[in-house]
Formats: C-alpha cells, sequence, structure tokens
C-alpha cells in the first residue's frame, strides 16, 4: 500500500470534500490530505493527534513510515523547508527518513463518526441536534445526557477523556440535564448562541476566550474547559480504533500524556 492509496482508505471515514465545505461555508482555513509523499510501500502507520518530535521519534522506534496526524503538519506560511527552521523542521525530518504524513483535519472532526461526534458520545450523549450541516456530518451538537450534579459530571469526563487538567465555572451541586459541546476550540458568538437556543445547561470545548466565559456564565450555563488535546484525542483514538480492523499493515497510536 502507497501513501495515497492510504488516504483512499482514510477518506471512507472523513472525506476530504467536507474540509473544502466546512471551509467555504464558515470562511475556515484548512490544510487537509496527504502532506508529505515520499512514495514508498508502507511499512507501518502512526496515528498521533499532531506531528511532533516525540511522534516522530516513535515511528521511528518502530520502523514505520508514516503518520497519519489529526492537526495539519502543515499549517499555512510555509515558503521554505528545513532542518534549521522551528516551524518546518519536523517535516523535513521526515523527508529525510522517507516518513509519509497525511493529517485529517476539519474533515476529520465533522465526519458522520468523527471527533466531534465521537466527544459527544464521550460526554454522555447519544443523538443531537446539531450546528453545521456538512454533506452528511455536522459540527456542533447538543443534547440530552442522563442528570447529574456537575462535580460527579467532571468527575466522569476526567475519566473518560484521561485527563486532570479540566477548567470549571459552576456550582458543583447543579443539575447537569443537557451539554453543547464542540470539539477543539469550539467556542464563538455562534456557537453560544446555539448553546443558549438548544437549551443547554453546560458548554464544553477547549481554548476559551475570557469574554465567551463570561457570557456563557450571564446566561445561566456552566463552563467545562478541556485542554483542546484531550478533548480531540479522545475521538481520533476512537477513529483509530475502528479504522485498524480492516487495515493490512502494522499500526500504533501515539499520546502525550504532557499535553493531556
Amino acid at each position: 500500500m502507497k501513501p495515497n492509496e492510504l488516504l483512499g482508505l482514510l477518506e471512507c471515514i472523513g472525506p476530504l470534500s467536507l474540509s473544502a465545505e466546512f471551509c467555504k461555508k464558515c470562511g475556515a482555513y484548512d490544510n487537509s490530505g496527504l502532506l508529505v509523499d515520499c512514495g514508498e510501500e508502507i511499512t507501518g502507520v502512526l496515528f498521533s493527534l499532531d506531528l511532533s518530535e516525540n511522534s516522530l521519534n516513535e515511528a521511528k522506534r518502530r520502523g514505520y513510515n508514516a503518520i497519519v496526524t489529526h492537526h495539519p503538519a502543515i499549517y499555512g506560511g510555509v515558503d521554505r523547508i528545513s532542518t534549521a527552521d522551528k516551524h518546518t523542521s519536523l517535516v523535513a525530518e521526515c523527508l529525510r527518513w522517507g516518513i509519509s504524513v497525511i493529517s485529517m483535519h476539519l474533515n476529520f472532526d465533522a465526519a458522520p463518526e468523527g471527533i466531534d461526534y465521537r466527544m459527544m458520545l464521550g460526554l454522555g450523549g447519544e443523538a443531537a441536534d446539531t450546528m453545521i450541516k456538512l454533506g452528511g456530518g455536522a459540527y456542533g451538537r447538543v443534547y440530552d445526557i442522563k442528570k447529574a450534579a456537575l462535580g460527579e459530571y467532571v468527575a466522569n469526563i476526567k475519566k473518560t477523556f484521561s485527563t486532570q487538567r479540566v477548567i470549571v465555572y459552576g456550582e458543583e451541586n447543579r443539575q447537569i440535564r443537557r451539554v453543547a459541546s464542540f470539539c477543539g476550540a469550539g467556542c464563538d458568538d455562534e456557537a453560544i448562541e446555539f448553546a443558549v437556543s438548544g437549551g443547554a445547561d453546560a458548554f464544553v470545548s477547549s481554548d476559551f476566550k475570557h469574554h465567551q466565559i463570561t457570557s456563557l456564565i450571564a446566561r445561566g450555563i456552566s463552563v467545562i474547559a478541556l485542554t483542546h488535546y484531550a478533548a480531540e484525542n479522545y475521538g481520533f483514538y476512537g477513529i483509530y480504533q475502528k479504522f485498524i480492523e480492516g487495515l493490512n499493515v502494522p499500526s500504533a497510536y501515539f499520546a502525550d500524556a504532557a499535553l493531556m
């Protein structure tokens, strides 16, 4: 199997057309797809949320020559690749070692069983109203959960998402029945209005700005802030588990505990 064939299999989960549609509809930017193509037969595939020094070293240690990331390995404004440039040194190292890199970003966020969908499952939801509908997929959800006190609910989130780095704004004993969630840095004015109109008791996402937190609290919605890494690693790992069921080359998953 060559890198372009691996990309074809990954697109069965989240086609690149979803990313293009997301960008067109929301005025976003993305760079998903086969970003480093060394063209060789694949010896093994490492899944990692990011292309990092640690994930690259893990691929080299295992003798794998393909890495699949969620966040784009090349993202805007790159006009040269050099081992001396901190922005491109990892890409240069991949080329040096013959390691191809595929990044599946917004298309995996919004896929029918993608990262945003799997985040909902981890947070206790089953079916949701969705904010942005995209060619069979969606991004941004509000849904019912089994009623729980905020403190108890957060404790379950920490366990499910394998993290202790959760910031909470709200009364510990407040009952939570309905949740709005957005994987990654998903909070903006539109998302807040969606959560309010959907009757959410709690809003779960990452990378909040101060005025967004104050706006949600003023509207009576508790805020649960996960690390960006923990919020998306959960769903990306779920995709990996499903994907490797039919994969005929060695594979492994790398998670950076320091970022959880």
